[in-house]
């Protein structure tokens, strides 16, 4: 090989392989103090490079970010991304503290008293999270904002998407915990139509929310079934919500969609198998 084919080779290794950087995921953690939850805070933070344009970067919150690494959400992203399936995307994960008292209906909680820290932790999203993702990400704003859970992480999601939908524009829930309840079913009182906690504040909100849904619930999670009829609750609770949505006639949301897999378990092996549909949904090119 001559001496200019070997610099043209090497000039042409050099840019393959900065292209390869250029397209790699990033993974990195951080943290921030809070003061609504009066905890610090870590997350796990996975992205796309940042385009050219920076506002066409995209965000997704992701509650339970703990679990990234069952959600399989590096591998998936980094597959969407490589096959130009998807936009520039940041996702991040915020680590559970007490999840059973922060996750929840704000305002409403269960009749356990579960859930009773919901709103601080919707204020810690929209006053605290918003702002110190921004700063990090050096933007002024994201082309689009959705966020996700799964379980009672999905019912969670859901809540602060209805109740903050001036920030945010879309959410997933994989399994939300729609059964959520502030009486007991075995009281002799207990309505399906009154006390379920999410399906009753839909049912009786005068919030008409531009938001787009995206809802997933398998047939296999769980054996309860309340009303008999042969379907479990999570999808019988999931539907009900979707039909309370629907009726309200909510101007300029222009999708909701709703996935249903007759063997899905209530595990992230069955919700890691639905998240390349949720992101290619969200933020697809």
């Amino acid at each position: 090989m001559n001496q200019k084919n070997y610099i043209l080779s090497i000039a042409l290794l050099a840019a393959l392989s900065a292209a390869s950087c250029k397209s790699k995921i990033k993974i990195k953690e951080d943290e921030l103090y809070s003061r609504h939850l009066q905890r610090h805070v870590k997350l796990g933070i996975v992205s796309t490079p940042m385009p050219g344009e920076k506002e066409k970067m995209n965000l997704l919150i992701l509650n339970d970010g703990q679990e990234m690494g069952a959600f399989r959400v590096k591998d998936i992203l980094d597959s969407l991304y490589k096959k130009g399936a998807i936009q520039p995307l940041l996702i991040v994960g915020i680590q559970a503290g007490d999840r059973v008292r922060e996750f929840g209906v704000e305002g409403r909680p269960d009749f356990q008293k579960r859930g009773d820290k919901a709103g601080n932790y919707a204020a810690f999203i929209d006053n605290e999270l918003y702002p110190f993702i921004k700063k990090k990400a050096g933007l002024r704003k994201f082309n689009s904002i959705a966020i996700a859970g799964c379980s009672l992480g999905g019912l969670s999601a859901f809540d602060i998407a209805w109740n903050h939908a001036a920030k945010i524009d879309k959410v997933g829930v994989f399994s939300g915990s729609f059964w959520w309840r502030d009486k007991d079913i075995s009281d002799l009182g207990y309505s399906d139509s009154l006390n379920r906690v999410m399906i009753s504040e839909i049912r009786s909100s005068r919030k008409r929310p531009k938001t787009d849904f995206w809802f997933y619930a398998g047939g296999n999670e769980e054996t309860s079934d309340r009303d008999k009829d042969g379907i479990t609750d999570v999808v019988d609770d999931t539907k009900d919500l979707i039909t309370a949505i629907k009726k309200k006639n909510i101007p300029g949301a222009t999708s909701l969609v709703y996935v249903e897999d007759a063997t899905g378990k209530h595990d992230y092996t069955a919700w890691s198998k639905q998240l390349p549909a949720f992101l290619i949904w969200a933020f697809g090119k």
